[in-house]
């Protein structure tokens, strides 16, 4: 695995806990040998998990529209930053250039991120792991939700097996490193009329 893009929060969120986990796994990623590819902002938890893992000699790669550089938040002490010109790009950019994705707590841009990631795993656009770092229980009303999805017959089983979920960003790694795609049938299930 070569490197591991990271959906997470341009905020630090309310404690210490998500910042912490950010600098965490960026030091895990660096010492693993494993590249960073995440949104390419120098604030919040992305800034965090950037600034970990370049302290530890990582390999970190931004990607960003050019809107948001020019709004100043980009790090510019990154490895490569990439400028696209839109949100789009930037996801299908950040695809590309990763062999699996994490997606730590984070808004609205963090969901989107992930969920598209998540239905591209679906439809096996891509075989690539995908993880939630579930800090501090941040995750659990959304992996209820998917739950209940399952249970409402709108998510299959195997689609919400997909994630992989650990509040460790040690394990979780490993956990990314160690996965085994599995094939799964057609998505969509036939409707008798």
């Amino acid at each position: 695995m070569k490197r591991i893009c990271v959906f997470c929060g341009s905020n630090p969120g309310l404690g210490d806990a998500y910042m912490e986990a950010a600098r965490t796994l960026g030091r895990s990623l660096a010492e693993s040998g494993v590249g960073l590819v995440y949104g390419g902002a120098k604030v919040g938890m992305m800034g965090a998990i950037a600034d970990a893992a370049l302290a530890a000699g990582g390999e970190v790669v931004g990607v960003m529209p050019s809107s948001l550089i020019q709004s100043e938040i980009a790090h510019r002490g990154l490895t490569e930053l990439h400028e696209v010109t839109s949100m789009h790009e930037r996801k299908a950019l950040m695809e590309q250039l990763s062999d699996g994705f994490i997606a730590m707590p984070g808004g609205f841009g963090t969901l989107d991120e992930f969920c598209e990631i998540l239905t591209w795993a679906q439809l096996a656009i891509h075989r690539k792991p995908c993880g939630l770092l579930n800090v501090a229980g941040y995750y659990d009303a959304f992996l209820t939700f998917l739950d209940h999805a399952v249970g409402q017959h709108l998510l299959k089983a195997q689609h919400r097996q997909l994630i992989l979920v650990d509040d460790s960003p040690h394990a979780l790694l490993e956990r990314m490193k160690q996965y085994a795609p599995v094939h799964h049938e057609k998505w969509i299930t036939s409707v008798p009329l």
